[in-house]
């Protein structure tokens, strides 16, 4: 378990430009260490400003797009194509103006897929995609993913996982449905915490000021089953990024002053 880090921002457009910038260096070193690299995409808000400003960022050519592996920490359960699913809002926002390997863009299954709408069978064959993508170095049933990023919901959710329900408790699946989740829609699909942890790296992004709620009872000790971002944390790092608003509630001994 690492210990979180603290990134403070003056606003939610310089925190995804830096967060882009961030990321674009991460991607860039682990290609030339190991011939490419794997990351985990969220969706909301702040995981898609993060895309877009990706998509603007002068340095972006240095990734090479084709040996980037993308998976996602979660998925609303809805047809391929629907505007609310995490990966069509990925693609508007980045993935369509990159050169992308399609056999290396991991969605999570759609419920008018090859699982039709069994949520819990389309979890079961994702877990089974990244098993099958998981090398003997990786000593376990996920890859060991370079990034993975999550946005932290006003209720301290994170992926689709919402305090006490059944997901946020799984310590042996990977990947699970979820079914009556408190946002719509209500069946999704998720990474568990198991599998989160699995990254070398968390980046838990926050911006906002109804995310500053989320981030003091995260940051303050909270469990995992009632706070499931204080659950979440890298192999080697945890990184919380976050705008001034979502700081605001935070003892300013945990973070240096918010980055010009």
């Amino acid at each position: 378990m690492s210990t979180p880090q603290l990134v403070v921002h003056r606003d939610k457009e310089l925190m995804a430009q830096a967060a882009a910038a961030r990321l674009i260096t991460k991607i860039v070193d682990a290609q030339a260490a190991r011939g490419h690299a794997s990351v985990v995409l969220t969706g909301g808000r702040n995981g898609n400003g993060l895309l877009a400003a990706l998509a603007e960022a002068p340095a972006r050519d240095a990734v090479d797009w084709s040996r980037l592996d993308l998976w996602w920490g979660d998925e609303r359960f809805e047809p391929d194509g629907d505007p609310e699913r995490n990966v069509t809002q990925a693609r508007a926002a980045l993935l369509d103006s990159v050169d992308l390997d399609p056999a290396r863009v991991h969605a999570m299954p759609a419920s008018d897929g090859p699982y039709g709408a069994d949520a819990d069978a389309a979890a079961a064959g994702y877990a089974e995609e990244l098993a099958k993508a998981s090398a003997p170095e990786d000593h376990g049933p996920v890859p060991t993913f370079d990034v993975l990023m999550l946005g932290v919901g006003p209720d301290t959710h994170v992926a689709s996982l919402f305090p006490e329900l059944p997901a946020v408790r799984e310590t042996e699946r990977t990947v699970v449905g979820v079914h009556g989740a408190p946002k719509p829609p209500p069946t999704r699909i998720t990474l568990t915490l198991p599998a989160i942890r699995a990254a070398r790296e968390v980046w838990l992004l926050a911006a906002g000021e109804d995310k500053a709620e989320a981030a003091r009872i995260a940051l303050s000790g909270a469990g995992e089953i009632q706070a499931p971002a204080a659950g979440a944390y890298g192999r080697s790092r945890t990184l919380w990024l976050l705008d001034a608003a979502a700081a605001s509630r935070l003892p300013r001994d945990l973070y240096p002053p918010a980055s010009p």
